[in-house]
């Protein structure tokens, strides 16, 4: 295996193509045919993120992602720079310090960096 990309459930997908790039990802909707309007991809560094549409009438749980980083503190600050709703990093017992990032559709982004 080479590379992971976890998939979001998003129901509107140009909002949260606009929301992951206030996060500082480079974003692009599929526009291939099998897309339907309803793809996007998120990339910053060596991360992706895909986003797919939700069919109106269906439901789905919100998914949650682990982004490991350098600095969970600064990546805090940039985001809540951006104006995002973020909770600040904190401490944990298995020795990492810890924040979560929530998106508009209730996905989490949770992401950590060494103590």
């Amino acid at each position: 295996m080479r590379q992971f990309a976890p998939t979001f459930p998003v129901s509107d997908l140009a909002a949260s193509l606009t929301h992951y790039a206030r996060l500082g990802f480079t974003t692009n909707e599929d526009t291939g045919e099998s897309a339907a309007g309803g793809y996007g991809f998120t990339r910053r560094d060596a991360v992706e993120l895909h986003l797919g549409t939700v069919p109106t009438g269906q439901t789905t749980s919100p998914t949650t992602a682990y982004l490991f980083v350098d600095d969970a503190d600064a990546l805090a600050a940039e985001w809540r720079e951006a104006g995002l709703d973020v909770r600040s990093p904190e401490d944990t017992p298995w020795g990492k310090r810890e924040g979560v990032m929530v998106d508009p559709d209730g996905n989490i982004i949770r992401f950590g960096s060494p103590l």
